[in-house]
């Protein structure tokens, strides 16, 4: 549970503060996630947060938006919350060592500040693949993929580095849930791209798409006007097409900014287990960093806290995601037309909602680690499912598997009751690190 301010002014009244292994007698009590139950309020909170971030990318990609441009601007906010986490939650109290006590120590700490800042990476990495993964599978599919390779990996690693604190008989079930849910939804996209292909067997071949789709993109082109609803909307369309018809599919990929028609499925899925792999490594990274399992740092010298380890992780991430992006405006991948800095700097259609998503993936990753160090990181590996949350999201906001096959439900019903099964086991699972 999280520990509240404890002041020490006469006359106020003093708030009662939960029994905490960090005490202080003279000010603040540094805000510390230490309690079981503190760490599962964490996860709940960065499994809505990183369930809801990739809804909000995916939907401006549908309206054309390049995915260079909403990266960048998504990267800015996310690095932000790392910097606002560091000098609030970093910094409360007069305890030591704290934020900025320990970014002076760079000389004595630096091995755990390589490994946080190698889980970046690998974040960054994985984060961007996504982006592109999202077009070519679905918001949905992509993030049980992803969410069950990091699971299957990760949480593996995590139980032997936290020594294993977890309950191992009750962890590993948890870990073959997710891997059910893997080969689920690898299922559910094979069925419904054979779903897709149908409806569109089904048009006038006046009417069918070209292989060869026209790239828009919402620097150039204006959102809906007021009272004309999107094709990101479930309820409705442009035009008169309806979510999850042929016509409906034909107007998405003549808006979307990433054009999948004529292209092999499987680039999206080579794609998203490639992401998916480098998500399985960023959390062990970032334990090693909090935890020094490995015995790097010299004898005496301080262990990173959560939030400085965060910030050094978020730097990297930060680092990374601006170069590839920049490289990626000239010489872009999957087709994709050229972009310039410059066009990226004047396009502020959809600007706001990329700042959003970064916002809610950075306090998201912040609160996983914060849960992670209170009660494993194996066990707070339950936040990988957000595809509860992206699948509903996907479901409510992009018409994803309307009209489809009867057999594309049962899969989907049967993934995400897994993935239900799962998180749930691993909760359970979580422990008390000493």
């Amino acid at each position: 549970m999280m520990v509240p301010f404890q002041w020490d002014f006469s006359g106020i009244l003093t708030l009662i503060a939960l029994p905490s292994e960090r005490s202080i007698s003279s000010g603040l009590i540094m805000y510390l996630v230490e309690s079981k139950g503190g760490a599962i309020v964490c996860m709940l909170l960065s499994l809505f947060f990183l369930g809801t971030w990739p809804a909000v990318l995916t939907l401006l990609e549908r309206r054309g938006r390049l995915p260079q441009h909403t990266y960048l601007d998504y990267t800015m906010t996310n690095f932000l919350a790392a910097v606002i986490i560091a000098l609030t939650f970093g910094e409360i109290g007069s305890e030591r060592p704290n934020f900025f006590s320990q970014v002076s120590q760079l000389k004595d700490n630096w091995p755990s500040v390589l490994f946080a800042m190698l889980g970046g990476v690998f974040l960054s990495i994985g984060n961007l693949s996504t982006q592109y993964a999202w077009a070519f599978v679905g918001l949905s599919v992509t993030e049980v993929i992803t969410s069950s390779i990091t699971v299957v990996i990760g949480t593996t690693f995590n139980y032997f580095l936290d020594d294993k604190i977890n309950r191992a008989e009750i962890l590993f079930p948890g870990v073959g849930c997710f891997l059910i849910a893997v080969c689920l939804g690898s299922a559910v996209h094979s069925s419904n791209a054979a779903d897709n292909k149908a409806k569109l067997r089904s048009l006038p071949s006046a009417h069918k798409p070209s292989t060869e789709a026209t790239y828009t993109s919402i620097a150039t082109e204006t959102l809906p006007e007021k009272g004309t609803k999107d094709p990101e909307s479930a309820s409705g369309s442009v035009g008169k097409a309806k979510a999850g018809t042929a016509h409906y599919l034909v107007e998405l990929e003549n808006r979307r900014a990433i054009k999948v028609f004529g292209k092999s499925t499987l680039i999206g899925l080579t794609i998203t287990f490639f992401a998916g792999f480098c998500f399985s490594l960023f959390s062990p990274a970032f334990n090693l960093a909090t935890n020094d399992q490995w015995h790097t740092l010299k004898k005496g010298v301080d262990k990173l806290v959560v939030y400085t380890a965060f910030f050094y992780f978020s730097v990297s991430c930060f680092v990374i995601a601006i170069i590839l992006n920049i490289i990626f405006l000239y010489r872009p991948v999957l087709d994709l037309p050229r972009s310039s800095f410059k066009a990226y700097l004047n396009d502020w259609n959809g600007r706001g909602w990329a700042f959003l998503a970064g916002l809610l993936c950075g306090f998201g990753n912040g609160l996983q680690f914060m849960g992670g160090q209170a009660a494993g990181y194996a066990a707070a590996d339950a936040v990988q499912a957000l595809p509860l949350v992206s699948t509903f999201w996907g479901v409510l906001l992009f018409g994803e598997y309307r009209k489809s096959s009867r057999r594309t439900y049962i899969l989907l019903v049967s993934m995400l009751f897994m993935f239900i099964v799962a998180v749930g086991v691993l909760m359970a699972s979580s422990g008390h690190r000493k």
